[in-house]
């Protein structure tokens, strides 16, 4: 069944439009009534017009409002509702008390990923991916990480992956970067300056951009023509960075995966290899 669209309502409700924010406003209110509303009776009862309405759903990446509502009465039709249910961090607490909330917020962000998590556009990121010549990883901070983990698998399996942390480290291999190539810029807020620069000069070169942020437009985002999304945190959670990494890791790993299964023949020797590889320098190092 269709989700995600309380999810995503809340992800992008601070980036809309007056207009569009005072109906989405409306429906995370409401959302038992909307899914039996019309289109033109949620506009009356919204106070916006039935085109702000289909401007709304577009700007969630749905077809139409008919979708939307679909996507609502699958979030209601959910045990625990999606939206809300991030738990605050006390740091007073107890130690049992901690590692309820960090794992529940991390569980709840994996499943709010995957309502806005379009596997089109996975299996578009693995076709290209699986084509490049040359894979550029970009991450600062935290997605530095994030950009370690994807060249870690992908060089498992042969593929030419660097991953670059250092603003300059990634402007001069984007300059070098070929219609051939890939470059993945992986930026939560969708904001970071050094990423949006690289990408950019990437995308002069003529390589694909892939962009992995949290849900929404963004200026890393809309640099890409294949955008990986994972679900906003709230920002009141003290876990936010922790469970936003813990998404986009899940999603490296469905991206790796779906890689892998459609070349299971070519590339599950080339993982037997390194597993045998590091096995074999384990043994000798003991």
């Amino acid at each position: 069944m269709l989700n995600g669209g309380l999810v995503s309502l809340q992800a992008i409700l601070d980036e809309l439009k007056p207009s569009e924010r005072k109906v989405a406003q409306f429906i995370l209110a409401h959302p038992e009534d909307v899914v039996k509303l019309s289109v033109q009776k949620l506009a009356e009862l919204s106070g916006v017009s039935e085109a702000t309405i289909i401007r709304l759903a577009r700007s969630l990446n749905m077809k139409g409002y008919q979708e939307l509502k679909l996507r609502i009465a699958g979030d209601l039709n959910k045990q625990t509702s999606a939206v809300g249910s991030y738990q605050e961090i006390m740091m007073e607490g107890s130690v049992d008390s901690i590692m309820q909330a960090v794992s529940w917020n991390n569980i709840q962000s994996i499943q709010d990923t995957l309502s806005v998590l379009s596997s089109e556009e996975v299996m578009r990121a693995a076709d290209a991916l699986s084509r490049a010549r040359k894979i550029d990883v970009y991450g600062v901070g935290a997605s530095a990480v994030i950009a370690d983990d994807i060249k870690q698998k992908l060089s498992r399996i042969n593929l030419w992956c660097e991953a670059y942390s250092d603003f300059h480290a990634q402007l001069t291999s984007a300059v070098n970067l070929t219609e051939q190539d890939v470059a993945f810029g992986i930026s939560y807020s969708g904001q970071t300056e050094d990423i949006i620069q690289s990408l950019t000069e990437a995308k002069q070169q003529g390589a694909t951009i892939i962009s992995l942020t949290k849900f929404g437009s963004s200026p890393v985002a809309d640099l890409a023509s294949i955008r990986l999304f994972t679900s906003s945190v709230e920002k009141s959670v003290r876990s936010g960075a922790m469970a936003s990494r813990i998404a986009q890791l899940n999603v490296i790993d469905i991206l790796f995966i779906a890689m892998v299964s459609r070349k299971q023949e070519d590339v599950i020797p080339l993982l037997e290899k390194t597993r045998v590889a590091v096995s074999r320098t384990k043994r000798s190092s003991n």
